[in-house]
């Protein structure tokens, strides 16, 4: 399995919060849209070429244009090892600042696809902050979490740790990392760039195991491929006391409605 977190380098809040409906955001807005790709299209036919050469299954991050609207999406597309788009997800509210960016999801809420290794899923970023999105994917018996984001900072492992617990699942942590050199020069907000540090965004992937414990370890400030062994056994064997949608749920009590689309 080949993953990776895929975006435009302008991808980030401090060129999110400079799009604005003046002459300048349209521009840097416009340098967004034309790195935003459609699906299918050109560019995922080349990564699709990629998926079967290489008889992996991809998963990877990017920012989705609509081909009928202006509209653009977070989303996230998974190619099977035969080089078929098996799943895209679009983040369901963008957030803060991403708003002036992306649209709602309309489609492609809670996508799971069926591998040897059991269901695999994503929500992107803070959309793991949701508790109903979460029940959803685990109502679908994901085993292999995905989540696509810059969320570097301690908080967020705690709480990568806390959703494989919770799910007993496998939760994937695909984090970026990128320095200020990796911005387009052409930007109208450089005077922005100048001031940040070398590294913007530190990374911090990592993967984690159903009982909360790293399989690896987070990678800090620098680019690096994670390669690691998973024992699938270990997502039925620590369901004994916790299924969370299973013996574990009170259906009776609660519960939860997905108007799918």
């Amino acid at each position: 399995m080949i993953i990776k977190n895929f975006r435009s380098k302008c991808d980030n809040k401090i060129v999110l919060t400079k799009f604005s409906t003046n002459e300048d955001g349209r521009k840097d807005w416009k340098v967004y849209y034309d790195n935003s790709i459609v699906v299918p299209g050109e560019e995922t036919d080349i990564l699709a070429k990629a998926a079967k050469e290489a008889h992996a299954y991809v998963s990877l991050g990017f920012s989705e244009r609509d081909i009928n609207t202006g509209t653009l999406y977070n989303s996230n597309i998974i190619f099977s090892p035969e080089g078929e788009i098996e799943s895209v997800h679009r983040k369901l509210k963008p957030t803060g600042a991403e708003r002036v960016v992306w649209g709602d999801a309309n489609k492609g809420y809670f996508p799971i696809v069926d591998t040897p290794w059991g269901n695999i899923g994503s929500l992107i970023c803070w959309e793991s902050y949701m508790p109903l999105a979460r029940v959803a994917l685990y109502e679908k018996g994901v085993t292999i979490y995905i989540s696509p984001n810059t969320n570097d900072n301690p908080e967020w492992q705690a709480t990568i740790q806390h959703i494989a617990l919770e799910g007993h699942c496998y939760f994937i942590n695909v984090d970026m990392y990128f320095t200020k050199d990796m911005y387009p020069k052409d930007l109208h907000c450089q005077d922005e760039i100048d001031k940040l540090s070398h590294i913007v965004c530190r990374g911090g992937s990592c993967i984690v195991d159903p009982y909360g414990h790293y399989v690896t370890e987070p990678v800090w400030d620098k680019e690096e491929i994670i390669y690691a062994d998973l024992d699938m056994q270990k997502v039925p064997m620590c369901r004994m006391e916790l299924d969370p949608c299973g013996h574990y749920a009170r259906p009776d009590v609660l519960e939860l409605k997905i108007n799918e689309k």
